[in-house]
């Protein structure tokens, strides 16, 4: 087992990784559990794997359970209204601790609940997903979607523990898998060089599931993910790396549909876009771009965003982004390996150049 902790003062918290960590008598995640009431979060896919286990490991508690319907289109405050209804109905009082069990959606809303209910209760991250290992159950971010922007109703609520089961991944498909590959990968691009170099050496046994590289690899993740978030909590600054691509494939999310292009993948094809986008601006070689793709093709990721997207449809979508500041469109590009950026400089004849390049309709 690997533990580190996110500093963050009075709201710093550990994550652990391991496998089979929910029953390890030597992580007592339980123990975060504070008072004696607790609910658990789930979908219908994931409860009926792990629910069971996530409640004996909090045996004694008062225990509620709200099991929500699977998926990005269903990241909604009407959906996550039910989970306020179970803690109302069950009288769930200040001292609950609301334990997300899944994957990002799941903890996203599972956070927002916590964040809101009673002006804000304990929640637990366990994440069972690789995405939401490397990712989403890491920073205090929680919210859900809104039919014309992902993302845009929302709370920074920090968990008061991360457990990063990695046997839970056992039952994740291959395309999720990937997805959350994507943000791995983007670690090494935006502020981490040598761990690049180390996935363009290990992307085959990671892909392969490999437990050592796999350990590693989310190790590595949230060391840099923790990192970045105890520099800037509140995404003032610094933190706004972390958005690498998310620009353009929070856009390509909402075009498509939510859950029809998987968020990793779609991160994928933005952070494409973005290294074209800085070699464009004479800020990057054409060879890390070719790194950069190479390795996100390597993982069975896309690089190129939906054909069926226009450059009006895209720059209308990245203007209602959450970054963008004063009317300005703010990206994360890239200067060089591991050396990410926040940027204001590139021009809309610049951002359209690059998607028409990649594919999309003018």
């Amino acid at each position: 087992m690997k533990q580190l902790q996110v500093s963050l003062g009075e709201r710093s918290y550990p994550i652990f990784i391991g496998r089979n960590l929910l029953d390890n008598p030597d992580v007592d995640w339980a123990s975060y559990v504070r008072g004696n009431q607790a609910c658990v979060v789930s979908n219908d896919r994931v409860a009926p794997l792990y629910m069971a286990a996530a409640k004996q490991a909090l045996a004694g508690k008062r225990l509620s359970e709200v099991v929500l319907p699977d998926g990005e289109a269903h990241k909604s405050l009407a959906v996550a209204a039910t989970v306020f209804d179970r803690l109302l109905e069950e009288n769930h009082n200040r001292s609950t601790t609301l334990v997300a069990l899944g994957g990002g959606v799941v903890g996203d809303m599972c956070g927002f609940a916590a964040a809101c209910y009673q002006r804000g209760v304990a929640f637990v991250q366990l994440p069972t997903t690789l995405l939401a290992m490397v990712d989403s159950s890491v920073g205090g971010k929680t919210g859900v979607n809104h039919p014309l922007g992902k993302n845009m109703i929302g709370a920074f609520h920090q968990p008061v523990c991360v457990v990063a089961d990695l046997s839970l991944l056992d039952s994740l498909p291959e395309r999720e898998y990937a997805a959350g590959v994507a943000e791995i990968i983007k670690y090494g691009l935006i502020c981490d060089a040598p761990f690049f170099a180390w996935l363009e050496a290990n992307i085959a046994a990671l892909m392969a599931r490999d437990g050592e590289v796999l350990a590693e690899a989310v190790y590595r993740s949230c060391v840099n993910k923790a990192k970045v978030v105890a520099e800037d909590e509140r995404e003032g600054g610094r933190r706004a790396i972390l958005n690498l691509g998310h620009t353009f494939g929070h856009a390509i999310e909402t075009a498509e549909g939510y859950g029809n292009w998987l968020h990793g993948e779609a991160v994928a094809a933005g952070m494409s876009l973005a290294m074209a986008l800085s070699v464009e601006m004479g800020d990057l070689s054409v060879e890390v771009l070719r790194r950069g793709n190479q390795l996100l093709q390597r993982a069975g990721l896309p690089v190129k965003p939906p054909s069926a997207m226009t450059v009006e449809q895209f720059l209308q979508l990245m203007g209602r982004d959450k970054k963008v500041v004063d009317g300005r469109l703010r990206l994360v590009l890239l200067k060089g390996l591991g050396q990410a950026v926040v940027s204001e400089a590139a021009s809309v004849e610049q951002i359209a150049k690059v998607l028409l390049a990649a594919g999309v309709k003018g």
